[in-house]
């Protein structure tokens, strides 16, 4: 500082070095608080969604079954994870699964390998249960109840439940199997659905492995939309 004798102070201008050391400074700062933010559990997974760190390894944490709408699968997942985030109960949820396992479809002589849901319109979630978890779960767009017990107390999954279901997540999900083929005109007949033992004739299958049959119903050839799963080439 220079005085001039008088109340003013005239502050002189930092020097480079100073101005180094406290950019380094902030920039130490700011990489500590980065490094705090993740140990906090606010961090993001490696396709930028928010992450649940709860390691979940005490009798508190159970395995429950959320239903959802079909098809809305993967997005109630990031927003029940970014719900978890936001309110900042991180340490009430272990997992947040929707179990899928590879397929290789065969239409018209081209292979395409998609993702294909082990339990279409359920989510998989491994907390803590109690009022707050529980409103932050049911109150999930596209969330339209848990299974099992009742709508207030839903029941945990049993032992030979969860064991069921990480057998099929951990040895099917890593695998890729193939799925049987099918041909624009074919006729095929529908195992699963309402329209299940309807017999129709395959319009088109898109990359997504959903195959469009045409279906006589009253009369009236009807287009119908199913996954490649549900149908099945008639001998």
């Amino acid at each position: 500082m220079v005085s001039d004798g008088s109340d003013s102070v005239v502050e002189k201008a930092p020097s480079d070095q100073e101005v180094s050391a406290t950019e380094t400074g902030a920039e130490q700062n700011s990489s500590t608080e980065s490094k705090d933010a993740s140990t906090n559990g606010e961090c993001e997974a490696e396709d930028g969604e928010p992450r649940v760190l709860a390691k979940g390894d005490t009798p508190d944490f159970k395995w429950f079954v959320a239903k959802t709408m079909t098809g809305q699968e993967n997005k109630v997942r990031r927003s029940l994870q970014e719900r978890v985030v936001n309110f900042k109960l991180t340490e009430f949820f272990a997992e947040i699964i929707v179990p899928e396992e590879s397929v290789i479809t065969n239409v018209n002589g081209k292979k395409r390998t998609i993702k294909k849901k082990f339990f279409p319109g359920y989510v998989l979630v491994k907390m803590i249960m109690n009022d707050e978890t529980w409103h932050t779960v049911r109150d999930t767009d596209k969330i339209t109840g848990f299974v099992g017990g009742n709508s207030d107390h839903p029941m945990p999954m049993s032992e030979s439940e969860v064991e069921y279901m990480i057998n099929q997540f951990e040895g099917g999900g890593k695998k890729t199997r193939t799925a049987i083929s099918f041909s624009e005109g074919e006729t095929v007949k529908v195992t699963e659905g309402p329209f299940a033992s309807f017999v129709g004739t395959v319009e088109s299958i898109n990359e997504k492995g959903k195959v469009k049959i045409n279906v006589s119903i009253f009369g009236r050839p009807t287009p119908v939309e199913l996954d490649v799963s549900q149908v099945e080439k008639v001998s």
